[in-house]
Order: structure tokens, then C-alpha cells, then sequence
């Protein structure tokens, strides 16, 4: 080949030139080469040297410190509630993973086995036990609220049984009546705006107990200050004032209620009240004249009771001789 070839005196020289930019380059790569595995090989030991000492342990204890997870997703949940959060498919693919996980039969299982674990037991007995607890536990039983709530729960109870006394009782009433009727062939009259026979005996027990609960409490209020004198000696002029006593609490019991509500706690109890012909509470003097029929009422072995079953606004003995009527009260 002939050397004069212009091809040839061209490629020649970019060959050469080639190989020389190689050989002065060759070394320059080679430390390159070189520094980019010491580099790799220092940054891999910094690495594992931070991931090694207390770095991550302080990074997720400042996590759960501050409740950085927490927050995150309840902002997440927030934004998807309000619909801010954008539609993507991660976005759906995430709500249907948190929906298949909270109706897995796996959690359920799993809840259920860590509540009935006694490691739970243990730990709600230590809280149950603790100085806190029972002192959050005395705050809430004595706040206003709460005794509040108890309060309207008790007299709402309290309602209900008097309720549910006062319509058994009606009925009892009524149904009483109506086989007496029959029985003697008496028609059977509208009745039912006044208080009967069951009613009365329930209102009238429930006064005789209040009433010997305020003569205890005199004649014990009483006999305490008489003891300061001297001994009591049981005899018959003891028994006499004693039954004395009993009878003018009795009396002032009755005659005070009648006179100034129309009712004792009893009639109010049972919803009846007394009224006289004009439909008003009958005066004091009025009182004791019924108070009086009373008493002979149930000294007659309660006969004076009976005219209730037959008279058309069910009025007893005392009821005659006052001049009054027991009618139910709303």
C-alpha cells in the first residue's frame, strides 16, 4: 500500500491519538475508579455506623413522643372525610385495605384473644387499683351532673312505682265494686272520679306510718329530756300520756294536712284528695270533725269503710259527718 495514500495519513494520526489520550487518561480513570469505591466504602461504614449506634432509637422514640404517626393519619382521615383528599388510586387502594382489615375475622380474633388474655386482666386490675383511678372515679361520682342525673333517675323510679300503685289500686277498686254490684243486683254507677275502698287503705297505711314515725320521734325528743329529772317509770299514768301523745300527734297530722293541702302524703301517694261540697279543702274545724269519723271508722272493726262500696261518690262514715268527698286528683 502505498504511503502517499491520503486515507491512510488521515486515519493514522486519530489512531495515535486515541491511544496516546488513553494512556494519559488510563491512570486519571483508574483513580477515579478507585475513589469512587473508597467513597462507597466510607459512606457504607457511616452508614451502618449510625444505623448501628443510638440514632434510630431516638428518631422512633420522638415518633411516638409527639405522635407524629397519630397525627398524619388522623389528619388523612380528616381530609378524606371532608372529601379534600385527592382521588388517586393509592388513595383507594389504602381506604380498601383499612375496611378488609378492620372486618378481617384475623382481627376480630385477634381482639378478642387479646381481651380475654390475662395480660389485659392484669393490666385493667392494676389501673382499676390505682390512686388515679379512684381519684377520677371520686371526681365523676361528685359532680353536679352526675348527681344530677341520679336524682331525676330516683324520683323518675319514684314516679313510675307510685304510678303503677295508684292504677292497681284503681283497678282493684272498680273491680271490687262491680262483683258487689252484681252480687246484690245494684247497677253500677260512674264512680271512677272518686277514691275507692283499695285506695283509700293504701293512703291511709302509708299516713299511719309517717304519723308514728313524727310520734317517735316526740316522744323520744320527750322522755330524753324527762329523763334529765329522773328515771321514767313504766305505770299507767305513763301508758296514758304516751297514748295521749300518740292520739294528738295523730290528730295534728290529719287536721294540718287536710285543712291546708286537702291531702296527706299518703292521698297525694295514692292521688286522691278531700274536698267538701264546693270543691274546696275542708276548714280545721271541719278536719276534726272528719278526724273524729275517722277514728270511730276504724273503731267499728273498719265498718265505717263500708259505705264506700256502695255510695255513688264513695263516701265512708267520716265523710258523712264532715260533710266531704274523696276525689282522685291528677
Amino acid at each position: 500500500m502505498d504511503g502517499n495514500d491520503p486515507g491512510n495519513a488521515d486515519t493514522e494520526p486519530d489512531g495515535l491519538t486515541a491511544r496516546l489520550s488513553r494512556m494519559a487518561l488510563g491512570p486519571a480513570r483508574a483513580a477515579a475508579r478507585s475513589g469512587r469505591e473508597a467513597l462507597t466504602g466510607e459512606a457504607e461504614r457511616a452508614i451502618d455506623g449510625v444505623l448501628g449506634g443510638p440514632m434510630p432509637e431516638t428518631v422512633a422514640r420522638a415518633i411516638v413522643e409527639h405522635h407524629v404517626v397519630e397525627r398524619v393519619l388522623a389528619e388523612w382521615l380528616e381530609a378524606v372525610a371532608r372529601g379534600d383528599a385527592a382521588s388517586t388510586p393509592e388513595r383507594e387502594r389504602l381506604v380498601r385495605a383499612v375496611e378488609e382489615a378492620l372486618t378481617s375475622p384475623a382481627v376480630e380474633q385477634g381482639l378478642d384473644d387479646l381481651i380475654g388474655s390475662r395480660l389485659t386482666e392484669s393490666v385493667a386490675t392494676r389501673v382499676v387499683r390505682s390512686p388515679a383511678f379512684e381519684h377520677a372515679l371520686a371526681e365523676v361520682l361528685q359532680s353536679p351532673q352526675v348527681r344530677a342525673a341520679l336524682m331525676q333517675q330516683t324520683q323518675g323510679f319514684g314516679s313510675e312505682v307510685a304510678d303503677a300503685v295508684r292504677a292497681r289500686t284503681h283497678r282493684v277498686d272498680d273491680g271490687v265494686e262491680s262483683r258487689i254490684h252484681r252480687a246484690i243486683g245494684l247497677a253500677d254507677g260512674e264512680t271512677s272520679g272518686f277514691g275507692g275502698l283499695a285506695t283509700r287503705a293504701v293512703g291511709l297505711v302509708v299516713d299511719s306510718a309517717l304519723a308514728l314515725a313524727a310520734y317517735l320521734v316526740a316522744a323520744g325528743a320527750v322522755a330524753l329530756v324527762v329523763s334529765l329529772a329522773g328515771s321514767l317509770r313504766h305505770g299507767l299514768l305513763t301508758g296514758s300520756l304516751f297514748g295521749a301523745g300518740w292520739m294528738l300527734v295523730v290528730a295534728v297530722y290529719f287536721v294540718f294536712f287536710w285543712s291546708t293541702a286537702g291531702q296527706t302524703p299518703g292521698m297525694r301517694l295514692m292521688g286522691i284528695r278531700v274536698v267538701t261540697g264546693v270543691g274546696t279543702a275542708p276548714s280545721v274545724l271541719r278536719s276534726i270533725v272528719r278526724f273524729v269519723g275517722l277514728v270511730l271508722a276504724i273503731a267499728l272493726l273498719f265498718l265505717g269503710f263500708l259505705p264506700v262500696l256502695f255510695d255513688r261518690r264513695r263516701r265512708a262514715l267520716q265523710d258523712y259527718l264532715a260533710g266531704t268527698a274523696v276525689v282522685t286528683s291528677p
